[in-house]
């Protein structure tokens, strides 16, 4: 496998008044393509300042960070964009939808910067909510779905630039259990079956269970890192919706 993500010695210093607050303090971490990585650790450990610094929405305080080889530590805010709108996709626990947009049209969202025909953006939004079982579903807006669909037209929305990199932060904390396996199956599909490096930000067990690897942040340092026997094996993307 090909590193997808390289940090290495990352630390990121807030200044809160007088004080200097350390979320992460000389962190290195490789992440190979095709990779499914859970990301734990409690509340303040620095996981999700981690997060934010792998989808290039914050950066480095010192260090070296490198997605798909390129150096991202120093680059413009506009370069920054441009990188999370190519090659990063985003899953986040409350969903993030337009209420007064339908399915298709919140997962087409992203594609408004890509200069394509409407068309062809209604197109390849439609073919994202097929891979996550909500073909039919299109023109539903999201009061009108379950809390698991609303999840996954966002996961929809996340696959609809072909990203290598999908970024999801509890995704299943809204849901119930039965929602929360269905999304967890959803996205082991898409590592297991077309190859998405998968990090997943959760602190339940059993949703770290579905990733091939477990990693443990605490105090802005890496406490344990291992890898696990995936359980349960990969399903279909093609979920029924509910």
């Amino acid at each position: 496998m090909t590193s997808l993500i390289e940090c290495q010695d990352i630390w990121k210093v807030y200044s809160v008044g007088d004080v200097e607050v350390q979320a992460l303090r000389g962190l290195s971490l490789t992440i190979e393509q095709g990779e499914f990585v859970a990301i734990m650790g409690s509340s303040g450990s620095g996981k999700s300042t981690l997060m934010n610094m792998l989808g290039c929405l914050d950066q480095p305080t010192k260090g070296c960070y490198r997605l798909n080889g390129v150096e991202v530590g120093g680059l413009q805010h506009d370069e920054l964009a441009g990188i999370r709108n190519q090659q990063i996709g985003f899953v986040f626990q409350s969903f993030n939808l337009i209420p007064r947009t339908s399915a298709l049209e919140n997962a087409q969202l992203p594609l408004f910067y890509r200069g394509l025909s409407l068309k062809d953006q209604r197109a390849q939004a439609a073919a994202a909510l097929a891979r996550v079982g909500l073909h039919g579903r299109e023109d539903h807006y999201p009061t009108q779905l379950s809390g698991g669909q609303q999840q996954r037209v966002a996961i929809a929305r996340a696959l609809v630039t072909s990203p290598s990199l999908l970024l999801a932060d509890e995704p299943t904390g809204n849901l119930d259990s039965q929602s929360s396996h269905e999304i967890m199956e959803i996205l082991q599909a898409l590592n297991h079956d077309e190859g998405i490096t998968i990090i997943l930000v959760t602190h339940e067990l059993n949703v770290a269970a579905y990733a091939g690897r477990e990693i443990v942040i605490q105090d802005g340092q890496i406490l344990s890192n291992r890898r696990t026997k995936v359980f349960p094996p990969s399903s279909s993307v093609e979920v029924a919706p509910r």
